[in-house]
């Protein structure tokens, strides 16, 4: 069967460095840091005291108190981020038919803070068993899709995605075969995730996963520096509208990009660490390639999934290069986790927007940080290393990778009639 095109739409955003769309590309452009000291907890006796937390953001400023109660952070993200989107596509406006609506979420956690709550809250009784009668509601990772849905009415296919920090890619990519296969007209896509918690800084702390550059947070996350100590902890959400050709132009809707291909892989190496050739990442992108019908010259620009680890980042330059071979020398590199930190289930999303606004827009986001060359990385590839680029982009990929192996890849294009 001819599969449909899939077209984007309407975009949504909510990140360490920008409350809205417009505001995350202002911040990406100039190179802004999202990190500083917690807030959210006491970290005095933590490895680690400092993360990409949102800024100045209120949810009583989108939904009333007694939603908001009901509601675990990362469900109240994953409704602002798509409501913006929402909004930007027009699509309660042009009263479109909602039973052909569907939302595909991803979170790699889901409402891990709700249930560290809990149970502190237990533990810190007499042994009586009061819980939240909404804890399991504000944890469960389908709950954002649900409520997303129940707000706007959407009747279509609606589920989450979970494949740790690859789960909105995940998402992304089981929005574009619906579309694809005819299942849905549109698919509001996305992730988003609220880790900066206790259990969460300490449990990534436990792994030896975060970097622990105190006295230098906003210089903390510093992919494919020879000093990198590890990732950043970041928190939001993406939103993406996915929808079929045909249907955005018979409504005029305003198109961003063409979602062409998706590729999905698993590492089978380790609950954790990546394969150190980049077996994966290999597999994942020429899966992407071959979906999409592309040839590797093509590819203008990736954003990385580059979380600034020792053992990440080097296996995913191998992997490039495996890839793409000598093309890979005109191309821009860049990791925008050095700016948000790494927002975990919600990345994947987060920097698919990206990657859009780098083919609308002309200008590839800076990899920030960059003050030491590591000799184990090939010094001859274009890192966008500290200031934006402009550059003509008709192709653009993003990487991302989860605990356990997951690995997700999507490639978008200019679009053209």
């Amino acid at each position: 069967m001819e599969l449909k095109r899939v077209v984007v739409t309407g975009l949504g955003a909510l990140t360490p460095i920008g409350n809205t769309v417009s505001e995350y590309w202002d911040g990406l452009t100039s190179g802004k840091s999202g990190a500083n000291d917690i807030t959210y907890f006491d970290t005095t006796h933590f490895k680690t005291k400092f993360a990409c937390e949102l800024k100045n953001f209120d949810p009583q400023n989108f939904m009333d108190r007694k939603l908001a109660r009901k509601m675990d952070r990362f469900a109240q993200y994953g409704i602002v981020s798509s409501e913006e989107a929402i909004k930007d596509s027009r699509l309660i406006e042009d009263n479109v038919d909602k039973d052909r609506v569907g939302v595909i979420w991803g979170a790699g956690i889901g409402g891990l803070e709700t249930f560290q709550n809990e149970v502190l809250g237990f533990a810190s009784g007499n042994g009586t068993p009061r819980f939240n009668p909404f804890m399991i509601p504000k944890m469960i990772p389908d709950i954002a899709p649900g409520i997303i849905s129940i707000r706007n009415g959407f009747r279509g296919p609606n589920f989450a995605t979970v494949s740790a920090c690859a789960s909105s890619a995940n998402a992304l990519i089981d929005g574009l075969n619906y579309i694809r296969l005819g299942h849905a007209d549109v698919i509001v896509s996305g992730g988003s995730e609220a880790g900066v918690s206790i259990s969460g800084i300490g449990g990534f702390n436990a792994l030896h996963a975060l970097s622990t550059r105190n006295e230098d947070p906003k210089t903390a996350s510093r992919p494919f520096d020879k000093d990198r100590d590890g990732f950043v902890l970041g928190e939001g959400g993406g939103a993406l509208i996915l929808e079929e050709y045909e249907h955005a132009k018979k409504r005029g809707a305003k198109i961003y990009a063409e979602l062409i291909g998706g590729g999905l892989s698993a590492d089978a190496y380790h609950m954790t660490a990546p394969h150190p050739e980049g077996i994966g990442a290999i597999k994942v992108m020429e899966n992407c390639l071959r979906d999409a019908g592309v040839s590797l010259e093509m590819i203008d620009t990736i954003n990385m999934h580059g979380t600034s680890t020792p053992l990440g980042d080097v296996a995913e330059s191998k992997a490039l290069y495996k890839v793409f071979g000598d093309h890979l020398y005109s191309m821009n590199i860049n990791s925008t986790k050095s700016m948000t930190g790494h927002l975990l289930g919600a990345a994947g999303a987060v920097e698919a927007i990206s990657s859009i606004l780098s083919i609308n827009n002309g200008i590839i986001p800076p990899t920030i940080n960059h003050l030491t060359k590591d000799d184990t990385i090939d010094e001859k590839i274009n890192f966008t290393f500290n200031q934006s680029q402009k550059r003509e982009v008709s192709y653009a990929m993003s990487n991302t990778f989860g605990f356990g192996g997951h690995n997700a890849c999507v490639l978008f294009k200019k679009f053209e009639e």
